[in-house]
């Protein structure tokens, strides 16, 4: 759940929080995460969440099951999107400047269908190697502490002199990127929730919001608020700055090693988009074959292919992006809490 948390949103996030009087935001929002993690673990312990598609028949019948199936495909798809393209235009301007978007685009792609060819078994599985090989790199930015140009001040104030619309709308976009959980309602027939489930869903949340909080500090301190706003990618222009015996380009290292989240992340879309593709159709109960899960990326390729054209420029890239923290927000704001009262609704009628 922490890397699903850690994608495209933890680069540019601290430019929309700009000052330093959202630290308390970071954590508010982090604590009202918390809160929902509570709602959606009710659903793990339920006994429709291991039943897969017939759970959730049983709840909301077979016809509103593949009308969600749409909506929440239709949803998927510009979350692809944006992280998609989101890390295309960081690859393309700080590693590869030279080459084309659309090959970095397709190379990333394959690479995520190759890893949802593997299956979902062996995708579970791999999530440890995921989380072991990038929760250490935000430990890389400590050095960040003992630069002479850093100055305390720049953590100050830590209490708003007033409250703008801008300040709304980067709590919004602080709780979108805690967004993620509740895309483990369609892996919970591999998982087995048990009673702990609450418990690691904390855990993760709480490493999580740390890491955020720890970056948004750092580039504070790199950059002060005045300017930390006008900088696109302000964690990956820090890293530029760090400096290594073994290797020249520090940033060019944590880019790659940070893209191993991104490839599982997008791989795991793309085989709940083929899950949902199957209940839209109405094909859940036919035998799954490879033409059919390969045609489902190709689709999702074309239509990244399209967007990227409207992806390039502030304009493009803003659209997109609130676009995606609107609905990440919504999405995990509400799903949980619609889950639970139908297992309440259905439990009353029994």
């Amino acid at each position: 759940m922490n890397r699903l948390q850690i994608l495209y949103f933890v680069l540019i996030m601290p430019m929309y929080l700009t000052f330093p009087y959202m630290i308390g935001g970071i954590i508010a929002v982090g604590l009202l995460s918390q809160l929902n993690l509570v709602i959606l673990s009710k659903w793990f312990a339920s006994v429709y969440s291991t039943r897969g598609y017939e759970g959730f028949v049983q709840l909301f019948g077979a016809k509103a099951v593949r009308v969600l199936a749409c909506l929440g495909l239709c949803i998927l798809l510009i979350k692809i999107t944006v992280i998609t393209l989101g890390y295309v235009d960081v690859l393309h301007q700080f590693i590869f400047p030279s080459m084309s978007k659309i090959w970095l685009l397709l190379f990333s792609f394959l690479m995520g269908c190759y890893l949802a060819l593997q299956g979902m078994d062996n995708m579970i599985r791999f999530v440890i190697i995921i989380f072991l090989g990038t929760v250490w790199i935000t430990v890389l930015f400590l050095p960040v502490f003992s630069l002479p140009s850093v100055s305390i001040h720049n953590l100050y104030p830590l209490i708003p002199y007033d409250w703008s619309m801008h300040s709304w709308k980067s709590l919004l976009m602080m709780f979108s990127a805690l967004s993620g959980p509740e895309y483990l309602i369609f892996l919970a027939p591999w998982l087995h929730p048990q009673k702990q489930t609450l418990s690691s869903l904390t855990w993760a949340n709480a490493g999580t919001v740390i890491e955020h909080l720890f970056l948004f500090i750092i580039s504070l301190l790199f950059y002060g608020s005045s300017y930390l706003s006008r900088i696109s990618f302000p964690i990956v222009n820090i890293s530029r700055y760090l400096q290594s015996p073994v290797f020249e380009r520090v940033d060019v290292i944590l880019l790659s090693i940070h893209m191993a989240a991104f490839v599982y992340a997008l791989a795991l879309f793309l085989l709940i988009c083929y899950g949902a593709t199957r209940i839209t159709l109405g094909n859940v109960h036919k035998p799954t074959t490879l033409i059919g899960f390969l045609l489902t990326p190709l689709l999702i390729f074309l239509w990244l292919a399209l967007a990227s054209h409207y992806w390039d420029g502030a304009f493009g890239i803003k659209l997109w992006t609130e676009l995606q923290i609107w609905l990440g927000a919504s999405t995990y704001a509400l799903i949980p809490t619609v889950l639970l009262i139908a297992v309440k609704r259905n439990k009353g009628r029994a």
